[in-house]
C-alpha cells in the first residue's frame, strides 16, 4: 500500500497559505515540493532539495526570477528549474551549470485554492491534459478551516472519510447523533467526474447540527480523486461549501484539511462553535486511526462489506482503472454505476 495517485490535481492549500515573495515546504505523495509566490502574485512549485548538498530550497530565498539556497547560494529558475548561478565558481572555472535542474511542478490557482499536478514521469514537463477540479462557491473567504495530519496511508484516511457508518461510535455526541439514534437509511448515488456522488436529498433526521441551518436544507456528497470530498448544503438561496482534502504526505502520513466556505449568515454567527465540533470531529478520526494502526501493523486481512462499505470499494476500483488508462494512453471510463445503497446508522 505504498502506491499513490499520478497525473492528476492534488490540493495544496488555500491562496491566503503563500504570501508574495515567499516560499513554504509541502509534501505529496512522497515528494517534497517548494511553493511560493513571486513579487508578481504568481505561483510555483519545485522541488525541495537542492541537488548540491541536500538543503531545502524553501529555507532560501527569492531572487530575481530564481530561487536562491541558503547553504551556499545556488540560484535555479523558477519556470524551467535550472540552475543559473553556482557563487563558489571562478571566473575562469567553466561549468555548465544550466544541465544541473530541479524537478518543477505545474500550479494553479482556481478562487481560493491552489492545486499541484504530480506526474508519475519526473521528467514531465508541459501542460497536463486535465484540468484541476473547479469549485465556483470556493471563490469567497473560508468561514472555517482546519487541519491536521493522520498517521496512516493515505487509503485508510480516504475509506474512513467516505465511511458512513462509523458516525454513531466514533463521533458520539448528543449534538449530532448517538448509536441510539441509529435507522436504516438509502441514498442514491451515481457516478459523476472521477469519482461520485450522493445524489441531493434531505439530511438525515438523527442529525441535529443540519436543524440549526432552519428552513429545508438539501445536501449533495461528491468524492473524486484523489481523493477530494464536498458536502454542498442549499438551505434556500444560502450555500454552505465543506471542502475536505485528503493529500498523502507518504506513505505513512496523510493530511487532512477541511474548510468551509459559506454565504449563510446563521453559520457565519456560529461559526466560532462549529469550529469547535469540526475540530472535534477530526480530531476523534485521528484517534481512531491511531487506534486501527495497533492492528495494521500485523498486516491482517480486511473487510469491506456491502453496503456500508461499497464507497471503499469503489475507491479503489476508481484507483485502479485511473492507473490502467494512464499507462494504456485512453479515456479514463468510471467504473461506478448509479446506485441506491442502504446501511444502518
Amino acid at each position: 500500500m505504498t502506491d499513490f495517485v499520478y497525473d492528476i490535481w492534488y490540493f495544496a492549500g488555500l491562496s491566503g497559505d503563500i504570501k508574495p515573495k515567499k516560499m513554504t515546504r509541502i509534501e505529496i505523495a512522497g515528494e517534497p515540493i517548494n511553493l511560493g509566490r513571486q513579487a508578481d502574485g504568481a505561483l510555483f512549485a519545485m522541488r525541495d532539495i537542492c541537488p548540491h548538498r541536500a538543503a531545502p530550497l524553501s529555507a532560501g530565498c527569492i531572487k530575481d526570477g530564481t530561487v536562491e539556497c541558503p547553504y551556499h547560494g545556488w540560484r535555479f529558475g523558477i519556470d524551467d528549474g535550472a540552475c543559473k548561478e553556482i557563487p563558489a565558481l571562478t571566473s575562469d572555472q567553466e561549468m555548465q551549470t544550466e544541465k544541473i535542474k530541479l524537478r518543477t511542478y505545474p500550479v494553479r490557482e482556481n478562487g481560493q485554492l491552489i492545486w499541484i499536478y504530480v506526474a508519475k514521469d519526473k521528467r514531465f514537463s508541459g501542460d497536463p491534459s486535465i484540468n484541476p477540479p473547479e469549485f465556483p462557491f470556493a471563490t469567497r473567504k473560508p468561514t472555517i478551516d482546519d487541519h491536521l495530519t493522520l498517521n496512516c496511508h493515505v487509503d485508510h484516511a480516504v475509506i474512513g472519510l467516505m465511511d458512513p457508518a462509523h458516525g454513531p461510535y466514533v463521533h458520539r455526541q448528543w449534538w449530532w447523533r448517538s448509536e441510539h439514534s441509529m435507522h436504516d437509511k438509502a441514498k442514491a448515488f451515481e457516478p459523476r467526474e472521477r469519482g461520485f456522488a450522493m445524489a441531493k436529498h434531505s439530511p438525515s433526521s438523527n442529525s441535529f447540527a443540519y436543524k440549526l441551518l432552519g428552513g429545508k436544507p438539501q445536501t449533495e456528497i461528491t468524492f473524486q480523486l484523489p481523493g477530494i470530498r464536498t458536502e454542498e448544503i442549499t438551505v434556500g438561496d444560502k450555500t454552505i461549501l465543506s471542502f475536505t482534502a485528503v493529500t498523502p504526505m507518504d506513505a505513512g502520513r496523510t493530511q487532512i484539511r477541511q474548510i468551509f466556505f459559506t454565504d449563510h449568515g446563521l453559520f457565519r454567527l456560529l461559526s466560532p462553535i462549529l469550529k469547535n465540533r469540526a475540530r472535534i470531529f477530526l480530531r476523534q478520526d485521528a484517534d481512531m486511526v491511531d487506534l486501527q494502526q495497533m492492528g495494521l501493523k500485523y498486516d491482517p486481512n480486511l473487510m469491506l462489506i456491502e453496503d456500508a462499505d461499497t464507497q471503499a470499494k469503489w475507491y479503489y476500483a476508481l484507483k485502479k482503472e485511473w492507473a490502467k488508462n494512464r499507462d494504456e494512453n485512453r479515456s479514463f471510463k468510471n467504473p461506478v454505476k448509479a446506485k441506491t445503497l442502504r446501511w444502518r446508522s
